[in-house]
């Protein structure tokens, strides 16, 4: 009986250790890309809004932690590798180096693509959603109305764009200086910034972003997302776009 005793608890105290080494591990990835820009990196990890668990049971901790703290870190710290070589895409905003990606030098420009693309649309990512949810108003939903048929018909045409997306890529709602706004579907870490268009909002629909939680079942995640989005900050968005102002 001692002998199974013993046995378990360092079993136990084992896998408390490994647990602890993991987050610590984790929590120094961030905290690294964190004080980047006080080692004079020009790309910096921007923290999360709200706690890990904030988008529970939408979006669990460990997807949100895996998804920040590793997926966009490694973004961040890729784009400041490229910024030692090549200076000048810290010198522009970020926006304008998307939409001129043929001035980026050939040899990393598809570097800079998925990258650059990568860091500025898990930006956006994190700011539009919050663990309170709610339903859309004002200037927007009268621009949802007029624009993508009502809130029902554009759920449900955003989430067919989203889960018809082959692979890896996003869904976005584009908006312009008038307020317009339309659905585009993007590969990997494209989008619409690209073009010189802004974005109002999106969903991640690469695997990382809802794996863990939902497997294969991408239109779950799709549905289960509108739990979470920031209508108030999609809203400020809105506002933003219509006065020039909205960059990434």
């Amino acid at each position: 009986m001692t002998t199974i005793s013993r046995r378990s608890l360092l079993v136990a105290a084992a896998g408390a250790t490994a647990f602890a080494a993991s987050r610590a591990a984790i929590a120094q990835q961030s905290y690294n890309n964190a004080n980047a820009a006080g080692a004079g990196a020009p790309f910096v990890l921007p923290p999360l809004p709200y706690a890990v668990n904030a988008l529970e049971p939408h979006i669990d901790a460990q997807t949100m932690e895996l998804h920040h703290d590793k997926h966009h870190a490694s973004y961040v710290n890729n784009l400041n590798e490229i910024a030692k070589m090549t200076p000048q895409i810290a010198e522009q905003p970020m926006e304008y180096v998307l939409a001129h990606l043929n001035h980026v030098p050939e040899h990393v420009r598809t570097t800079v693509r998925n990258n650059l693309g990568g860091h500025v649309n898990h930006s956006m990512y994190w700011l539009v959603m919050s663990g309170n949810g709610g339903k859309p108003d004002g200037e927007v939903l009268q621009a949802i109305n007029r624009d993508l048929g009502g809130l029902e018909k554009f759920q449900t045409d955003f989430n067919a764009a989203g889960g018809g997306v082959f692979g890896s890529g996003w869904v976005f709602v584009t908006v312009s200086a008038k307020g317009t706004l339309a659905i585009e579907a993007r590969s990997n870490q494209d989008t619409p910034l690209m073009d010189g268009k802004r974005v109002l909002f999106g969903n991640d629909v690469w695997e990382h972003s809802y794996y863990l939680r939902y497997q294969n079942r991408r239109p779950d995640y799709l549905k289960a997302w509108w739990n979470l989005v920031n209508w108030q900050k999609i809203a400020e968005r809105y506002a933003a776009a219509k006065h020039g102002t909205l960059a990434i």
